[in-house]
């Protein structure tokens, strides 16, 4: 056991594994895979992660409740109706501590700016505020920007949503305060202010070395990219030469996408909704001595039912990886997988959120032909 890092609060809920050292951390969530995943236990590898001096500090997209108290702006999460301020949480990167010191000193009082959250995407900023009126900015002076700037902040925008809670995001009411709206993250590729993006890149890039060795695209190849975000992995696939079609929820992400991968068709909806274009896209382009492959990422929810039957019995793809945040439905789904013909070939469990209980997991597989 270890102690609490200077800057961590006690009650937040955020990081569950804070006093544990890396060595009980990896071994927790190892355990806990090889009890999700009971029956492929020997597949399951050790755990991928950075050192230990990396393991802090590398927070740079959050999002965090905000309450003006004592005529003073806190930062922090909402523990069973409990507001616990974290100012200067050891998880966040040395950027959004400074952000946080930054904007309590300058933002104006609740009565005149309802501040309701603030979100960060890496070097892009948006405050979140509980009301459909602009308030007055001129707090945002050139000595404010030159401080946004010194931090490596690259872009401010306001975000007016009256009904800011459990949907943070509304489609209207965006306003660019200062700089752009959009940025560019370590691999050279564009991201927006609501883009997902994987906290440790270094670990990320891992993971898609690992799908890239496993799937192996070749020239004409097809490949299927489902949630594909910002087009991490579509670049992947195309720099191999592969035919590439993905599919993407948000309209922000989607834009990204067909900039970082100019080559792919990306798709925008529900991949439920788009199994007809889907289906239609592999009947015109693919060739019969040409590989069909797989890479999926998919939210907490696992991958959608009728998605996972037509994987299974209409694209029926040769080779695919899995990138999973939910052993549970890791497990639901590997499940189908199986009883159709697949043979799970390797599950590696990456630690992409130290110091939490969170894990998640690349399964590669492969079809019996």
């Amino acid at each position: 056991m270890v102690g609490l890092k200077n800057g961590c609060v006690e009650r937040c809920p955020g990081c569950s594994h804070r006093s544990l050292s890396m060595q009980e951390s990896h071994a927790q969530k190892e355990g806990w895979i090889k009890k999700q995943l009971k029956a492929w236990q020997e597949k399951v590898e050790f755990i991928r992660s950075v050192k230990e001096s990396r393991r802090w500090g590398y927070r740079r997209k959050i999002l965090l409740k905000t309450e003006f108290n004592n005529n003073h702006w806190e930062f922090g999460m909402i523990r069973r109706d409990e507001f616990i301020a974290i100012p200067q949480c050891p998880v966040h990167a040395a950027i959004t501590r400074k952000l946080i010191l930054l904007l309590t000193s300058a933002l104006p009082p609740f009565q005149v700016f309802p501040l309701a959250y603030l979100s960060q995407s890496n070097a892009l900023v948006t405050l979140v505020l509980k009301t459909k009126q602009m308030p007055a900015v001129n707090w945002m002076t050139d000595d404010f920007i030159k401080e946004l700037q010194s931090i490596g902040i690259k872009g401010l925008s306001l975000h007016l949503n009256p009904s800011a809670g459990r949907r943070m995001f509304a489609k209207n009411g965006w306003y660019q305060l200062w700089g752009d709206d959009h940025a560019y993250n370590d691999s050279g590729l564009m991201y927006g202010r609501t883009s997902f993006s994987q906290l440790i890149h270094e670990l990320h890039c891992q993971s898609l070395d690992e799908a890239e060795m496993f799937l192996e695209p070749e020239p004409d190849d097809c490949v299927v990219d489902l949630y594909c975000g910002i087009g991490s992995s579509l670049i992947r696939w195309s720099k191999r030469g592969a035919r590439i079609i993905g599919v993407e929820t948000g309209g922000e992400a989607v834009h990204c996408a067909r900039i970082n991968a100019p080559q792919a068709e990306v798709l925008r909806g529900t991949c439920r909704h788009r199994l007809p274009q889907l289906q239609q896209w592999i009947d015109n382009v693919h060739q019969p001595q040409k590989k069909k492959l797989l890479y999926v990422n998919p939210p907490r929810t696992g991958i959608e039912p009728e998605v996972l039957k037509w994987i299974t019995e209409e694209m029926k793809p040769h080779r695919l990886a899995y990138l999973s945040c939910s052993m549970g439905t890791l497990r639901r789904d590997m499940e189908m997988l199986v009883s159709k013909g697949f043979i799970i070939r390797r599950v590696i469990p990456y630690d992409f959120f130290p110091q939490t209980h969170h894990v998640e997991c690349l399964t590669l597989a492969d079809s019996i032909r």
